[in-house]
């Protein structure tokens, strides 16, 4: 099959021309890139990457191919795909299609046959620039306009949270918690049913009085695109649910407790977006986290909320906890989906927080 030729154009003025595949529409977004080596298709059916152009910094993308069970999300919200070499012989017992195949059933404009090196060092001195995946044919003055004339999407999180409600429950199950949805993978969702709870997903914007009227044993707040100060509903969900059941909140979810508790967000940029080091506070342990993330608290100083793990050797917070509050809070992704599954075992720290608040 001829695919077509199609190129990127930075707002910075840069030009990269390659192999189209995917989708052909032409496209502006905001461009970041991921390091991972493996998970590539979690991340293009992440909600967090909701309008985005991902660079995939390792070179092979599609040699697996894609599974009908890993997916994140059943709807698209990826912005588009940016990889070295694109796959189509995929070698996977598991395997339904090709990464080129998902891409197009879901619309996504991608584009191949590039150096993704040079790419992502461009990316890493600009702060969130823009960049605009069109056919070859258009001059770089027409795609810089295209550019200029596209606004950059704020509060994301209403785009991709859910409608209604919707539930998942697993046989004898002990915990029922309600997860406010920001843009919620389906691997946290497994993580939370594998350890015996029934989870109700509810719209990010449900009133604290609807959660709190099922009676949950915790309430998850998700991890999202964007930042929670671009989504006050989501602080102000958790200042009226404060002490009154255990709460755990990642990405996203984890800055709206931040915020409320008087913690200061910080852009990072580029942010930081793969696998990185992560210190356990209380042990010294470091593992290794999956992180999403362009916003940071540099430090909770003032507020009554306990560091848990730090970024390494950054320095700035991953994770806290207010004990008294019962609450837990992680900037990375402990499902790991697709791993490595070092942090896995913080969704049983929720579990212990439930089951002492149900005993208390």
């Amino acid at each position: 099959m001829k695919r077509p030729e199609r190129k990127l154009v930075l707002e910075s003025g840069e030009e990269f021309v390659g192999i189209g595949f995917g989708s052909t529409e032409n496209k502006v977004c905001e461009i970041v890139f991921n390091t991972s080596v493996v998970g590539y298709q979690e991340i293009i059916s992440d909600p967090c990457y909701a309008s985005k152009f991902i660079v995939m910094t390792y070179p092979l993308i599609g040699n697996y191919g894609i599974t009908n069970e890993d997916n994140e999300s059943k709807t698209s919200f990826l912005g588009g795909l940016i990889v070295r070499e694109c796959c189509d012989t995929p070698s996977n017992f598991r395997a339904a299609k090709t990464l080129e195949e998902e891409l197009e059933e879901r619309g996504i404009p991608c584009l191949s046959g590039i150096d993704t090196r040079l790419l992502t060092k461009i990316i890493r001195k600009g702060k969130k620039p823009m960049a605009a995946l069109v056919d070859a044919a258009m001059s770089k003055e027409e795609a810089l306009e295209l550019i200029a004339s596209t606004p950059r999407p704020k509060n994301l999180v209403r785009t991709v949270s859910c409608k209604k409600r919707w539930v998942t429950r697993t046989s004898n199950h002990r915990f029922h918690v309600v997860a406010a949805d920001c843009g919620i993978k389906h691997s946290v969702i497994q993580a939370l049913n594998q350890r015996g709870c029934n989870v109700t997903i509810v719209p990010f914007n449900t009133p604290a009085k609807d959660i709190l009227a099922f009676n949950p044993d915790g309430v998850l707040l998700s991890d999202g695109p964007g930042n929670a100060a671009e989504v006050p509903e989501i602080p102000a969900l958790f200042a009226a649910i404060k002490g009154k059941v255990p709460v755990m909140g990642l990405g996203l979810g984890m800055e709206a407790i931040g915020l409320e508790y008087g913690a200061k967000l910080s852009d990072m940029g580029c942010g930081v977006h793969g696998d990185h080091p992560a210190k356990e506070i209380e042990t010294g342990r470091i593992n290794i986290a999956v992180l999403g993330q362009s916003h940071c608290f540099k430090d909770v100083e003032g507020t009554t909320l306990t560091p848990t793990h730090a970024a390494v050797p950054e320095g700035y917070v991953l994770g806290f906890k207010n004990e008294a509050d019962k609450v837990l809070g992680f900037q990375f992704h402990p499902e790991s989906g697709p791993g490595p599954y070092d942090n896995i075992s913080l969704f049983d720290k929720f579990i212990k927080m439930m089951e002492d608040n149900r005993n208390a």
